[in-house]
């Protein structure tokens, strides 16, 4: 390994290690602009110049592999002069933006000029003018700050996969575009935003809406897909103004998806801010006390059978623990979190969970997708199956509709009849699998949510069985769920009791009557006209298809207005915090179903979050660790039966508009369209002879 010494203290890094990551191992600071761990080096911006013995010039530090014997000085006279020099050149183009540009006080161009820069500048020529470019609804532009640093081109190159940036022109005529005008088309598109070291490409939802000093910030974890991203929630006063990534390794690296960013907008509107009383055929304002005195004199003398719930998408884990226990003390097992009926079988942990880890994806050498789209399903999924794909020796494979994910996929079929022929080695495919050394299957919910789902779940075990993928130090059997209640729900068993009605039948039953009154906690998701007469109680915090078919509304928290904790696809559980309170009336979810079950007679056991977090870790002891995702024990699961050979269909139709929060969302509404537009198909203007 080189042995180099810089600013007199000498170490040694693995070979390919640069100059830069070398001083950054031993803390010295280095400035730099085009220089990003995660992207591939360009060595553009020259503000790393760095003095290295012997050699004629300054040296680019992010671009120099370090080498055995050298010397390096990065605090000379040499390498100072060398960097105000660079400063000025970057200035002589800026213009003097920075009183009403987003990027001030978060501008690492500000940072940079103020440590390493010269008190003046020589150049009296006229700044450059380059015109601003529309990258669609999420990303403004002020090209004119621009220092071509060249990050967003890469990392649309490179990470998000999706080619649409680049580079025109040279030298003073250079300028960063879409080559043809048009909307970025990447899930992940607004992580150049981030990435920007200067104001030239900044969130137009955000514009001039805040300073960053002016906001509180909160750590969390987005909730709109089963991922799971870390995040920072940004608010003042009683509104969240921004969502940005928070690191973790392990889950979403530092990318989160557009929705995750931007659908807070959606928080504001079609609130449920109050109780409200359906009274001749109409939802009226009501109290706390008129609403739960309507639920207990309906719900009075009521069998426990003509009772069920229903969990929906974001629910978190103590709402539905709550919801299950007061079921249950009406003497209900009619429950189901699966809102979209997927037939996932809650008996066996490793049968439900994404047991390879999101960061285990980069050890798997082959992959097989299932009746998933994991770029719509889980952005982050994709953009590490991706990952994995540019490091080489990475095979993968897709059963259902075609896909774009931004990597080669092998198409295979459309149905999952050809499961049996992979298990049986009767494909080639089959091979693959059985002689990759990790491999790794990804089953979505478009393959469990059909009438033959359980026969699937079954074949797709028996598949990974025999091709070795479940082994002592191996686990490839994954399922990518698309709800981040989903996997809270399996783990305190919020599913049908003995003789109890998952999803379908709980809606075939108020079809015919047999069930009277059906508790929605915050199911959105199913097809309310099968509601038929039942008494239906929704609580959540948007005025969604749940609530307009309700009986009784009871207003809920959002994720970001409560201290809750979720699981993510792996099994993973994590904490959201509070970062700001519920409007109006609303309350957490939790504290209204304790208060319901207290005017129903049926008291809850729990009177702070703190009683009924104890609560939750006696029965179910996997929600003492947060932030890990222990190992699953496998087991058998699913259920041997006919597979129909019918093609998948993907249970996404729109990234943009799949939950309450994000349909509420002016910004996503504007994605939707724009998203709709790019793929409509071109008009016939004539024909060419």
């Amino acid at each position: 390994m080189p042995k180099l010494t810089i600013d007199g203290q000498e170490i040694e890094v693995p070979p390919g290690t640069t100059v830069l990551q070398a001083a950054q191992r031993l803390g010295i600071e280095v400035p730099h602009f085009c220089f990003h761990e995660r992207l591939a080096i360009a060595g553009n911006c020259r503000m790393c110049l760095v003095e290295q013995e012997k050699a004629p010039k300054p040296i680019a530090s992010c671009a120099m592999p370090a080498a055995d014997n050298m010397v390096i000085h990065t605090k000379s006279e040499k390498a100072k002069k060398a960097r105000k020099g660079v400063m000025e050149f970057l200035l002589i183009n800026h213009p003097l933006d920075c009183p009403i540009c987003d990027q001030g006080g978060e501008c690492d161009l500000q940072d940079q000029a103020m440590a390493y820069g010269f008190d003046r500048g020589r150049f009296e020529e006229n700044k450059r003018a380059v015109k601003d470019k529309n990258f669609g609804p999420l990303v403004k532009t002020s090209m004119n700050r621009c220092i071509h640093c060249t990050r967003c081109i890469r990392f649309a190159t490179e990470i998000a996969g999706v080619e649409e940036l680049g580079a025109t022109g040279r030298g003073e005529a250079m300028e960063i575009g879409t080559y043809i005008e048009k909307a970025l088309t990447s899930e992940l598109s607004a992580n150049i935003i981030d990435l920007c070291p200067v104001g030239a490409l900044t969130s137009k939802p955000y514009a001039f809406i805040a300073r960053p000093w002016e906001l509180r910030k909160t750590e969390s974890v987005d909730v709109l897909d089963a991922v799971g991203s870390n995040i920072r929630v940004d608010s003042r006063g009683p509104q969240v103004l921004r969502i940005l990534p928070r690191l973790n390794e392990a889950i979403n690296e530092e990318w989160i998806s557009d929705k995750t960013r931007f659908a807070l907008d959606g928080l504001t509107r079609r609130r449920l801010d109050r109780p409200y009383l359906r009274r001749d055929g109409r939802l009226v304002e009501a109290s706390w006390g008129e609403t739960f005195a309507a639920i207990a004199e309906r719900l009075q003398g009521l069998a426990g059978a003509k009772i069920a719930a229903l969990a929906g998408d974001l629910a978190d884990v103590e709402a539905m623990l709550a919801l299950k226990e007061l079921m249950a003390s009406l003497g209900s097992a009619n429950l189901d979190c699966r809102q979209d009926g997927a037939k996932i079988d809650p008996g066996c942990r490793a049968g439900y969970l994404f047991n390879t880890t999101i960061a285990g994806i980069e050890e798997a050498d082959a992959c097989l997708l299932i009746g998933t789209n994991p770029r719509w399903e889980g952005a982050l999924v994709n953009a590490r199956l991706r990952k994995r794909y540019l490091q080489g020796k990475f095979k993968v494979a897709a059963i259902g509709p075609r896909l774009d994910l931004t990597f080669p996929v092998v198409q295979l079929g459309l149905g999952p009849e050809i499961l049996d022929d992979l298990a049986g080695g009767n494909h080639s495919w089959g091979e693959v699998l059985k002689t990759a050394k990790k491999p790794m299957l990804i089953l979505g919910m478009g393959a469990l949510a059909r009438p033959d789902g359980a026969a699937i779940l079954e074949a797709a075990r028996r598949l990974a069985e025999s091709c070795n993928m479940v082994r002592e130090d191996w686990n490839g059997f994954n399922l990518l769920h698309t709800a981040a209640a989903r996997v809270g729900g399996l783990e305190i068993g919020f599913v049908p009791g003995a003789g109890g009605r998952d999803c379908d039948a709980i809606l075939a039953g108020c079809e015919s009557g047999v069930i009277e009154a059906v508790y929605l906690l915050g199911a959105d998701e199913i097809d309310t006209k099968r509601l038929g007469r039942a008494f239906v109680i929704y609580q959540g915090h948007h005025g969604d298809a749940g609530a307009h078919r309700a009986d009784v509304v009871l207003p809920g928290a959002a994720y970001t207005e409560k201290d809750a904790l979720y699981v993510n696809t792996e099994g993973r559980v994590q904490a959201v915090r509070r970062a700001v309170y519920p409007p109006g009336d609303a309350r957490e979810d939790w504290t209204i179903l304790r208060a319901l079950s207290e005017v129903l007679g049926k008291k809850l056991p729990y009177d702070s979050l703190t009683q009924l977090r104890g609560h939750l870790v006696a029965a179910y002891p996997q929600f003492a660790q947060l932030d890990e995702a222990p190992r699953a024990a496998w087991g058998s699961f699913g259920t041997k039966g006919a597979i129909e050979p019918v093609p998948f269909a993907y249970p996404i139709g729109d990234f943009y508009l799949t939950d309450p929060i994000s349909r509420a969302s002016p910004t996503m509404a504007a994605c939707s369209e724009v998203y709709r537009a790019a793929h409509r198909p071109a008009a016939k203007t004539g024909t060419h002879g």
